[in-house]
């Protein structure tokens, strides 16, 4: 049965609310037959920032992403957000065609009666919180077939593991942006149609080619010919493999016409290090610094500063050693990665940790922040140092 104008002034009346203070128009709400259905779980509400709702008023999309084992995220072209339940006290209702009172003042609307129907209710909605994306599973799936050139037996076998954009769009809880970036990091390329990253000593072998041209060529390392490179190497590497080698140690420039390569001396300086250190538990620190500079191409200079995130140098042995400590091996988790640290070392200085928790933080986080949550500081000779706030086992 509906309400009549004298029923509702009447309930005005009894709740002692004077009418002149109100908009003139009245919703009556009611349960409809298919409310029950809506509230068992057929739709979701879901809080949404107002740049994701310009997002999807654009005409782009949202996409959830996750397997059965992960907790799921939610995906924009450029972002990640964690999907939580959030509870509220007070009941939710969708109510189609509901009109704000914002868009009752512009009708001017006259003292009416609106009957509307309740289609559904819900006492919670999905909440966004932005969050890293989960990028670790990204190099663990490419590492399971990393290309070792055209001429490896690997790439002659049909069953090995091999993705596509699509394939890590699916499986990988990142935005597609968030993805491509991160395949731009690891220093991949798409080898017919498929993402790769290339082992690490066809990737030296590739770079040796190239520095030892430039080398018998008495090029400067700022200017670097891409055609006449790739013409020399031709017989010994195929063409887009040596592009590509010079666009992960170099950036590219065009002058009068031509396309050159400036060469990256910290990421070559930085590479050798890698190949000098990965065969090495631990390598006498002094020792390494000659040898390391001796392998690097005539004209570099080599520094600890280079290998920030790579190799971690133990000043307190003697002799002082340093050895291989890569931040892509350790947890990808706030806690699991400290954990992992202290475990290795049970006292930390900032400079020390600082290139092993940057990663971790967030839009608006620093390096002290996540230091302060996670450990505890003491001076020690005169150094602040940090260590676990938890007990490690």
């Amino acid at each position: 049965m509906k309400r009549t104008r004298e029923e509702v002034d009447a309930t005005l009346l009894i709740a002692k609310l004077n009418a002149a203070e109100l908009l003139p128009a009245v919703h009556c709400l009611s349960f409809g037959p298919g409310a029950s259905g809506a509230a068992a779980g057929d739709f979701c509400l879901l809080e949404l920032e107002p740049t994701l709702c310009q997002q999807l008023e654009d005409g782009h999309s949202l996409v959830i992403r996750g397997d059965k084992d992960e907790q799921a995220v939610l995906c924009s072209k450029d972002k990640t957000y964690d999907l939580k339940i959030a509870d509220t006290s007070n009941m939710l209702l969708f109510i189609p065609g509901c009109k704000t009172p914002d868009q009752l003042k512009k009708e001017e609307a006259h003292c009416n009666i609106i009957h509307t129907e309740i289609f559904g209710f819900s006492n919670n909605y999905w909440e966004l919180r932005r969050r890293r994306p989960k990028l670790k599973k990204l190099k663990k799936l490419l590492m399971e077939n990393p290309y070792e050139g055209p001429d490896s037996q690997k790439e002659k076998e049909s069953n090995c593991s091999k993705y596509t954009t699509e394939d890590l769009l699916d499986q990988i809880q990142a935005s597609e942006e968030e993805i491509m970036t991160q395949l731009q990091v690891l220093n991949a390329c798409e080898i017919g149609g498929y993402w790769r990253i290339l082992e690490f000593d066809y990737e030296m072998k590739l770079l040796n080619h190239v520095t030892q041209l430039v080398d018998s060529e008495s090029w400067s390392f700022r200017k670097v010919p891409l055609n006449t490179c790739l013409q020399e190497l031709r017989p010994l590497e195929p063409e887009e493999m040596i592009e590509h080698c010079l666009k992960c140690y170099g950036k590219k420039y065009v002058d009068e016409g031509e396309v050159y390569f400036e060469l990256d001396a910290d990421k070559i300086c930085r590479a050798t290090a890698h190949m000098l250190l990965q065969n090495a538990v631990k390598f006498n620190l002094a020792e390494f610094q000659e040898v390391w500079q001796q392998s690097v191409p005539e004209g570099m200079i080599t520094s600890l500063d280079q290998l920030k995130g790579l190799a971690l140098v133990d000043r307190h042995s003697r002799p002082e050693i340093i050895f291989l400590l890569k931040v892509d091996d350790l947890p990808e988790d706030n806690q699991g990665r400290f954990n992992s640290l202290f475990s290795l070392r049970e006292k930390w200085t900032e400079e020390d940790i600082a290139p092993y928790i940057q990663d971790l933080c967030g839009e608006k986080q620093t390096i002290g922040a996540l230091l302060t949550k996670y450990s505890r500081s003491s001076m020690q000779n005169g150094v602040k140092v940090y260590n676990s706030r938890r007990p490690i086992s």
